[in-house]
């Protein structure tokens, strides 16, 4: 992998067409613990059951089938190395009932709520080149607003397995601001296209 790589990221939307290269990033374990990012979109016993059977990567196939927007992956030469949900808000029924993250104004808003990094690729600037490119796509597609939730680690070092919301530094430098601080730790940022 050459210093300059970053440069040589390409970002798309999960389609039927890379929904091949999206099952490779997640695989074996779904991500993480079988989630295939389905954990902001389903009520939770919902997503309880399909961490068995396979059921929530079925049902991440089933809205990637009918057309409906899910997220991006980043690419790397030939292979998928991150990804982040990317969606209208409602589409992710758990920010509708977030105490924490309730919405601000009645803007359309698109929101990221979980990002995931192949483990060969972390803590090297990839997740600011997904969101750079998100916006970028954003941008074209007349998306006006990007909303996120990061975390803001009370550590110096956070364990990957809590890093799945995305860290405030890496929105930050890719130019997201705060919004909204009603969690210190969890605040919420937006980028204005």
């Amino acid at each position: 992998m050459s210093d300059d790589f970053l440069d040589e990221l390409r970002v798309e939307p999960l389609t039927k067409n890379n929904w091949g290269f999206f099952e490779e990033l997640f695989s074996p374990k779904g991500a993480c613990g079988n989630c295939w990012c389905m954990y902001y979109r389903l009520p939770k016993p919902d997503f309880l059951e399909g961490k068995f059977g396979d059921g929530n990567r079925q049902a991440m196939k089933e809205i990637v089938w009918s057309g409906k927007p899910s997220g991006m992956l980043a690419f790397y030469e030939d292979q998928a190395i991150a990804w982040c949900a990317f969606a209208p808000r409602e589409d992710f029924s758990k920010l509708g009932r977030s105490r924490v993250h309730k919405r601000i104004d009645d803007q359309l808003v698109w929101s990221i709520p979980c990002m995931f990094i192949h483990k060969d690729f972390r803590n090297s600037g990839v997740s600011v080149a997904l969101l750079k490119g998100v916006v970028e796509y954003a941008g074209k597609q007349g998306i006006k607003v990007i909303e996120a939730y990061p975390t803001k680690p009370t550590t110096e070092r956070l364990p990957d397995s809590f890093a799945w919301i995305g860290l405030y530094k890496s929105f930050e430098r890719a130019g997201f601001k705060i919004v909204d601080r009603t969690s210190p730790n969890r605040p919420m940022v937006r980028f204005y296209t």
